[in-house]
C-alpha cells in the first residue's frame, strides 16, 4: 500500500486541503404552496484532509456561478483554503441520468471554475480520468452523507430553507463522531475524546434537545417535525453503519490482540439522540475457556455495566 499523500500528514489549519465532491439531486420547490414549481438541488461536500471535518452546501443548479458562489460561502464561514481536489468527472457511472448530469457540470465548467479559483488564490487539482480510488477521502465522505440523506429526506419535495437546515443538522452528526481519546483520557476518571468539531469550534458538536418524532407517520407531523424526522432517521442509521465499520470483521487469519482493560470505547446503544456518543472505559476482561474476551465490565459516567464485545467499538484512531 502506497504512504498516505503529503497533505493528509502535514500540520496545517483546518481546511487547508480540502476534497470537494458533487451529490445528488434533492428536489427542491419554491415555496410551501401546493402548486409550487419543483427544481433540483445538489449537495457539495467539501472534507478537510487533515482532520476529516466535512462541511455541507446546497447548490440550486449545476453551473459554474452557482458552485462559484456555493465555494465563496465555503471560505466565508471556514476561511481560504491553499488547495482543493476533486476528480474531473470521467469516474461517474454513465448509466445514471443524474450522475451523467454532474459529469458534464465538472467537466463543462472546468475552465470557469479554475478561472475562479485562481482569483481566489486557490489551487485545485484534479486525479486523473479514471481514478476515483485517489478520492477515496471525499469519495467515502459523499457515499455515506448522499446515500443515506437520499434515504431520510426521501421522495417529499423541501424548500431551499428546510433542506438547508437538514443539511447543517447532518453535518453538526458527521462532525460529531469521536476520533480519538484526549490526552486527559489516560485518567480513568475521563471520558473526553476529539472530534472534528473541537478543530471547528474548540470543543465538541452538541444538538438541541427534541422529541423523537421518527415512528410518527408522515401526514401527522409539520414542517419542521418532518425536518426532525430526516435528520433522525440520518442520525440513526448513519450512526450505526459508522459504528460497525469501526469493528474489524475480517477472516481470522491471524490471532488478533484483545481489548485492554482501561480502553476508551464507544458503547452501541438503541434510542440514542443525535450526536450523542455513549462512552465507557473497559473495568474487567471476561476472557472465554479459549482466553477470547467476549465480555468485558465497562464503566461510564453513570454507572457500571457488562457488555459483550460486539456492542463494542473502538476509537478509530485509539492506538
Amino acid at each position: 500500500m502506497a504512504p498516505l499523500p503529503a497533505a493528509r500528514l502535514i500540520p496545517c489549519n483546518v481546511f487547508e486541503h480540502v476534497g470537494v465532491d458533487l451529490g445528488g439531486p434533492f428536489f427542491t420547490k419554491e415555496s410551501l404552496r401546493r402548486n409550487a414549481r419543483v427544481e433540483r438541488s445538489y449537495l457539495a461536500l467539501f472534507i478537510c484532509y487533515s482532520t476529516k471535518a466535512v462541511h455541507l452546501e446546497v447548490l440550486s443548479s449545476l453551473s459554474s456561478d452557482c458552485f462559484l458562489a456555493c465555494l465563496d460561502r465555503f471560505v466565508a464561514r471556514r476561511g481560504v483554503c491553499s488547495f482543493l481536489y476533486s476528480d474531473c468527472g470521467t469516474n461517474f457511472i454513465a448509466a445514471s441520468k443524474h450522475l451523467t448530469e454532474v459529469q458534464r457540470f465538472m467537466l463543462e465548467q472546468k475552465n470557469n471554475i479554475l478561472e475562479g479559483c485562481s482569483k481566489r488564490q486557490i489551487i485545485w487539482r484534479f486525479n486523473p480520468p479514471g481514478a476515483p480510488h485517489m478520492g477515496g477521502l471525499w469519495e467515502a465522505g459523499i457515499k455515506s452523507a448522499k446515500y443515506l440523506l437520499t434515504r431520510a429526506v426521501g421522495e417529499k419535495s423541501l424548500t431551499f430553507e428546510e433542506l438547508t437546515t437538514v443539511f447543517c443538522k447532518v453535518e453538526a452528526i458527521l462532525n460529531s463522531r469521536p476520533l480519538c481519546p484526549l490526552p486527559a483520557s489516560d485518567n480513568p476518571d475521563e471520558f473526553n475524546v476529539l472530534t472534528a468539531g473541537h478543530f471547528l469550534i474548540g470543543k465538541g458538536l452538541t444538538a438541541v434537545p427534541e422529541y423523537n418524532v421518527e415512528d410518527i407517520t408522515i401526514n401527522r407531523l409539520s414542517r419542521w417535525q418532518y425536518i426532525q424526522k430526516c435528520s433522525q432517521m440520518f442520525w440513526r442509521r448513519w450512526s450505526h453503519e459508522y459504528l460497525n465499520t469501526l469493528q474489524q470483521k475480517a477472516k481470522w487469519h491471524s490471532d488478533r490482540s484483545n481489548i485492554k482493560i482501561g480502553d476508551l470505547v464507544i458503547i452501541k446503544t438503541d434510542n440514542v439522540p443525535p450526536c450523542n456518543w455513549p462512552l465507557g472505559r473497559i473495568e474487567a476482561l471476561h476472557p472465554g475457556p479459549d482466553g477470547i474476551v467476549r465480555c468485558v465490565t465497562l464503566r461510564t459516567q453513570k454507572s457500571t455495566l457488562q457488555r459483550p464485545v460486539n456492542k463494542l467499538s473502538p476509537l478509530p484512531y485509539s492506538n
